[in-house]
């Protein structure tokens, strides 16, 4: 057996002990940096929404008129009562296109740089254009007609994909109806004439309407005459075109229309012709008669989608399209006075009436 020498000895338990130390130093680095790695954590995990960099969410409107900023309002103010508050946890990029579509196209752009982590958007053409700018970011709309007819959806029912949100379909029969029934009453107008209708076909939304009036109308043997106004400048011709030849007017939810609200008053009481529409701001704006829903409350059940999925409860793809029961009759009664026209108390019994 080979022995060691004294000073071999001594050389290797000073290196044991160098080891060892090292060894003890190292375990003790290892357990800090184990104890400010779970402190981080920790803290982190406390840290509240609001000390997090806001979470960015875009707006966009087609055009600014009475419904679609309604809308957004109300897209906001639900936001704000779910706990997401502009300037605090969420940051909002309020953009109008002002009906341009080029512009609704760079919004689009816009909002997908910016990292957006929700988009809301007003209107068909708006829902439309922000859909071909991302298949990512969910995308909550409202003052939609039909999804399904403006190709951003599988289906209403199943969704599918990015987008999402709550249609503004109105009771069309029921307008029709309404219109019947006050064309019926009103002084030196033919109720065998037929009833005019005056929209922007390049809106999805409007022909969409357009095309199911014609067909409730058919089923009551009833003709209708349409012109187009593809800008709120072409409606006073279009309007003008019509009159003389109908008893009435119809209008569905269209943009054009909803921008040139006065401006419809104005030439249906110059020729005491009788307006049911499909937006109440029309009403408000001298029209005579409206069954429409509520665009704030639209705008909250868009927000309340909204809320969810930045809560990361659902995705669009899991919410369903949703639909608002639609309001009673809306009557401005001066406008009816105006045109020699006495409405029977039934009916104004059953709506809200505008004095």
């Amino acid at each position: 057996m080979t022995s060691l020498h004294p000073a071999q000895h001594l050389t290797f338990s000073r290196r044991s002990v160098a080891a060892l130390a090292a060894a003890v130093l190292f375990l003790a680095g290892c357990g800090e940096e184990a104890k400010t790695t779970a402190a981080d954590a920790a803290a982190a995990s406390k840290t509240t929404p609001a000390q997090q960099a806001p979470i960015p969410v875009g707006v966009v409107q087609l055009v600014e008129h009475e419904a679609l900023d309604a809308t957004v309002k109300g897209f906001i103010d639900e936001l704000a009562a779910r706990g997401f508050k502009d300037g605090e946890n969420i940051r909002i990029d309020h953009q109008n296109a002002q009906g341009d579509q080029a512009t609704l196209a760079n919004i689009g752009t816009r909002f997908v740089s910016n990292k957006s982590q929700l988009i809301f958007a007003s209107s068909t053409p708006a829902v439309q254009a922000m859909a071909r700018a991302t298949k990512t970011i969910p995308v909550v709309a409202t003052a939609v007609t039909s999804f399904e007819a403006a190709k951003v959806v599988k289906s209403d029912a199943a969704p599918g994909g990015n987008v999402t949100g709550v249609s503004n379909l109105s009771p069309i029969t029921a307008q029709l109806d309404l219109l019947v029934e006050i064309a019926a009453l009103t002084p030196n107008t033919a109720k065998t004439k037929p009833i005019g209708v005056v929209f922007n076909p390049s809106e999805v939304n409007a022909q969409f309407q357009v095309d199911r009036f014609k067909a409730a109308a058919e089923k009551l043997g009833i003709e209708v005459l349409t012109a187009s106004a593809s800008s709120v400048n072409d409606v006073p011709q279009a309007l003008n075109s019509l009159k003389g030849k109908i008893c009435g007017f119809w209008f569905p939810t269209d943009n054009v229309i909803a921008s040139a609200a006065a401006t419809v008053a104005k030439v249906a009481a110059e020729a005491k012709l009788p307006v049911v529409a499909s937006d109440s701001a029309l009403v408000r704006a001298g029209s005579l008669a409206s069954i429409s829903v509520d665009y704030y409350e639209l705008g909250r059940m868009t927000g309340a989608m909204g809320a969810d999925i930045l809560e990361g409860k659902k995705t669009p793809g899991e919410i369903p399209v949703g639909f608002q029961t639609a309001q009673k009759p809306f009557i401005n009664l001066k406008v009816a006075q105006s045109i020699g026209l006495e409405l029977p108390q039934a009916l104004l019994e059953r709506s809200n009436v505008q004095k």
